[in-house]
């Protein structure tokens, strides 16, 4: 049937050429080009100079004329006509002989065909668009779990303040909990059951962690060496940190942000499943909290350490509790590779919500990324620490690099090549848009069990700045065709070369999911939306059964719900082109 349309569409199109085109044309003066008309001549209502009545005239009078959308063919084809005139027929007086008929019906059936495959891509299209209004919907977040007490939450008073759970360069967070939410608000926390799963598998007594964690957030304290003890001070040196803030958070002492926000500056991030929500931003008075003096003495204010060089006055940040880093827990865990699969493309859905909202992080390592294993103990990543990010309204991803004193983002070992080898100059620009598609390579590394090659020293290490792709170090065979693939495809030096983030995303969801619809030699978009239906169908009843809580349920859901046809079919190709080449 669709080659049947195709040649009937192309007799038409044929045709339509062929009347166009062969119009019988007035006198010629030098080089076979038709007589100017004269000022007595003037021309009929819609023609064009040069415009010969004649067959061509009843051509476009019947609307027999090439398609709006072949504009460009309808421009081009003029001029290939009177050359293929010239070849077949000789001097452009008189009609098309029968083999300049042949060429032009042979031009209008490649027309044709044109015409078909682009209504199939759009056929395609419009199924995505269809297939991720649904899962917008239906992919909610987590909730807040202050989100019952919106006037509650932006005094540090207000919280109950454990142990240190960690400590980086510019803050230490520790674990916290509100007294009231402990005793009736039970979320979800680092160790135990999931709320609304029953004790299917009791642990046993030493395994056995409390169904409501005594302290379900965590508050980051902010290290405030420079930025006076202001509050608006404060805010607008360590805006960073506030980027993925839900509005609730700055609704407190910061309720002026989002006015600030709409006339430039940082980017509200809308929130997303693996990037961390900040629930509450505020300042307060520093505290002398456990392990203060042993941990960062020099930064404390002088009235708490008589040696510090802190001010009085920071930031404070409070978000949920997640178990450990991605550090931490490879270093106790060895994913399936599988389940390393799975971890990094969390890691790239994360990064190309990042790139959506024009925004990049500059900092991923292990150590900026959180873990919460799920009821089956299966991790889900959340990319955290936003400090030296990038999320400029007026210059997107696109940092103007005017001289060395421009921050270019922190862990230079995760650098990109395009921004670890940038000169400074008047016009000079870093493109961001898929730097940090490119560290995720690099930690794919660690996830699925190696050592990281841009880290340490010797031999083995190797510097952005310079390596060369084939000193990539192969990772196992275990490690599936597609992964190891497109590892060695994010760790391309050319970034135009470097697939997008969301086009990796969808590497690894179609290697995972659609094994059996890949294997087909000829992949039609037709077949391609009647598996992304079957799908659609197996995840919402998945979901519904599941209550949420598989990694990979979730994780198909965010597939779905952001489905692109164009960054599908270029996944697909890459994966196609990789299992071509063995």
């Amino acid at each position: 049937m669709a080659v049947r349309q195709a040649l009937g569409r192309g007799l038409q199109l044929g045709r339509a050429l062929l009347l166009r085109f062969t119009a019988k044309p007035g006198p010629t003066y030098g080089w076979g080009r038709p007589e100017r008309p004269g000022p007595a001549a003037g021309w009929g209502r819609g023609e064009r100079p040069g415009q010969a009545a004649g067959p061509g005239a009843e051509a476009r009078r019947l609307g027999l004329g090439l398609p709006g959308r072949y504009r460009f063919f309808r421009q081009s084809v003029a001029g290939l006509a009177a050359r293929l005139q010239r070849q077949f027929v000789g001097r452009p007086r008189g009609g098309a002989g029968p083999c300049g008929r042949a060429v032009f019906l042979a031009f209008g059936l490649g027309l044709g065909l044109i015409e078909e495959k682009q209504a199939e891509g759009r056929r395609a299209a419009s199924a995505c668009e269809e297939i991720q209004a649904v899962f917008t919907q239906k992919n909610k977040l987590l909730p807040d779990p202050l989100d019952a007490r919106r006037r509650q939450g932006f005094r540090l008073e207000e919280y109950l303040i454990g142990k240190s759970i960690g400590k980086g360069c510019s803050a230490a967070v520790y674990e916290a909990t509100m007294p009231v939410l402990s005793q009736n608000q039970p979320v979800a926390g680092s160790i135990g059951l999931l709320p609304g799963r029953g004790p299917d598998i009791v642990p046993r007594e030493e395994e056995r962690a409390p169904l409501a964690p005594a302290f379900p957030l965590a508050i980051k304290m902010m290290w405030n060496i420079s930025a006076g003890s202001s509050s608006e001070a404060i805010f607008s040196t360590m805006i960073q940190e506030l980027v993925p803030a839900s509005r609730v958070a700055l609704a407190g002492e910061y309720g002026a942000v989002a006015h600030r926000r709409s006339n430039g500056g940082p980017k509200q991030l809308a929130a997303h499943p693996n990037v961390i929500r900040v629930f509450r931003a505020f300042t307060s008075s520093v505290p002398l909290l456990p392990g203060a003096l042993l941990d960062y003495p020099d930064v404390l204010p002088p009235r708490l350490h008589p040696e510090g060089l802190g001010h009085g006055r920071t930031l404070f940040l409070v978000m949920k509790n997640y178990s450990c880093t991605l550090r931490q827990y490879l270093r106790g865990n060895s994913p399936s590779p599988r389940l390393a699969t799975v971890m990094t493309l969390q890691l790239l859905e994360g990064v190309a919500h990042l790139v959506q909202q024009g925004v990049a992080h500059r900092d991923l390592k292990s150590d900026n990324v959180l873990v919460e294993p799920d009821a089956d103990g299966c991790p889900w990543l959340v990319i955290t620490d936003f400090g030296c990010c990038l999320a400029d309204e007026r210059i997107g991803l696109q940092l103007p690099f005017t001289s060395w004193y421009v921050d270019r983002g922190g862990n230079g070992c995760l650098m990109a090549p395009e921004v670890s080898t940038a000169c400074p100059g008047p016009r000079a620009v870093i493109d961001y848009s898929k730097a940090d598609a490119w560290a995720v390579g690099a930690l794919a590394y660690e996830i699925f069990g190696l050592p990281n090659p841009f880290y340490g020293q010797g031999r083995a290490h190797l510097e952005s700045r310079s390596y060369q792709e084939a000193q990539l170090p192969a990772l196992p065979e275990s490690v599936p065709l597609e992964a190891r693939q497109l590892v060695r495809s994010l760790l391309q030096r050319d970034a135009s070369k470097r697939p997008s983030a969301r086009v990796a995303a969808n590497v690894l969801h179609l290697s995972l999911w659609g094994e059996r619809t890949l294997a087909l030699k000829d992949l039609k978009p037709d077949k391609m939306i009647g598996w992304l239906l079957q799908q659609s169908a197996a995840t919402l009843l998945a979901n519904r059964l599941a209550e949420k809580n598989c990694v990979e349920t979730k994780m198909k859901m965010l597939f779905l719900a952001n489905l692109e046809y164009e960054a599908l079919s270029q996944a697909a190709l890459l994966l196609c082109s990789w299992r071509a080449a063995l």
